[in-house]
């Protein structure tokens, strides 16, 4: 079983040239998506009201063959409003609750069978539920391969200090680490991005990935460095781009049968050439989702095999 835990809400636009458009967002929601759509056994953890957004939700899920354990709960889904102006730009009002009692409560239940737990984003930054989410990793990590994506949101987490603590308590803890470039850049603007990646890459993960758009993913390993370049594609949007490279990511390495503790040891001894492999297939997932509008990966039919 793979575990996604994290925030998942409702993205919310407003215009006076158009209806109120609402739909399923939420990085981690997103990754848990896209592994369930290449095929894997998927599970996510995260919260939702019992209301007619969380039912939004729930039914995304359910429709995507992602198991959702913990039960809504009496409090709103939260929910990000876009207000668009009459030149198009965007001001945003975010009403975010995060916190979960059900996984903590829950919490060797909830992660019993998981080869592979992956977390980030808000979920990892906002209390109270971030220091849940730490607690979950630190429980399945002797058993289960750990993955992480800051995903850093500057607008709701705006202490770049407390969000860089926050990032390294994960990564310390992951075998597997995905940021941006952006992320990097935000979180160690003194630093070149590839050194922060090396940096990160030191604290014990195996594996440090770095999307950078259209010059392609990069990544760091103990035997070397590797780089693909981005497909050439028609981008319609880059909505949940870098979720479904994530999944595609993961799954690729689970295709490999490089997930569990057990193979931890593998893992951090992947070769160069299975990394250009594996960030080729997960670039190739970024291109086809960017090629159409929102946040829709791909299955296993379109990307092919790793």
């Amino acid at each position: 079983m793979l575990t996604v835990i994290g925030e998942t809400l409702i993205d919310k636009v407003i215009s006076d040239t158009a209806p109120p458009r609402a739909h399923v967002g939420g990085s981690p929601m997103n990754v848990a998506v896209g592994l369930a759509r290449l095929g894997h056994p998927a599970q996510f953890l995260g919260r939702f009201g019992d209301d007619q957004y969380g039912r939004m939700i729930h039914n995304h899920l359910a429709n995507n063959s992602v198991l959702t354990p913990l039960q809504a709960d009496g409090h709103p889904t939260s929910v990000a409003t876009a207000r668009l102006d009459p030149a198009g730009g965007a001001s945003y009002d975010f009403q975010l609750l995060w916190e979960l009692p059900q996984l903590r409560d829950q919490q060797e239940k909830l992660l019993e069978g998981t080869t592979l737990l992956h977390t980030g984003s808000i979920a990892t930054m906002l209390e109270p539920g971030a220091a849940d989410v730490l607690g979950a990793v630190q429980k399945a990590h002797p058993n289960a391969t750990i993955s992480y994506d800051p995903n850093c949101r500057p607008t709701i987490i705006t202490d770049v200090d407390f969000a860089r603590s926050q990032a390294e308590k994960f990564v310390a803890l992951a075998d597997v680490v995905k940021a941006s470039d952006e992320d990097l850049e935000w979180l160690y603007p003194d630093r070149d991005v590839k050194e922060s990646a090396r940096q990160w890459l030191a604290m014990g993960p195996a594996m440090v990935v770095v999307t950078r758009g259209s010059q392609g993913p990069w990544a760091v390993v103990v035997r070397g460095e590797s780089e693909v370049k981005a497909p050439v594609t028609s981008v319609v949007d880059t909505v949940g781009a870098g979720d479904s490279f994530m999944a595609a990511l993961l799954g690729a390495l689970v295709d490999r049968e490089l997930d569990g503790a057990q193979r931890r040891n593998d893992l951090h001894h992947i070769s160069v050439e299975q990394v250009k492999a594996v960030l080729a297939y997960a670039a190739k997932a970024a291109a086809l989702t960017v090629s159409r509008a929102g946040a829709n990966p791909p299955n296993r039919a379109e990307l092919g095999t790793t």
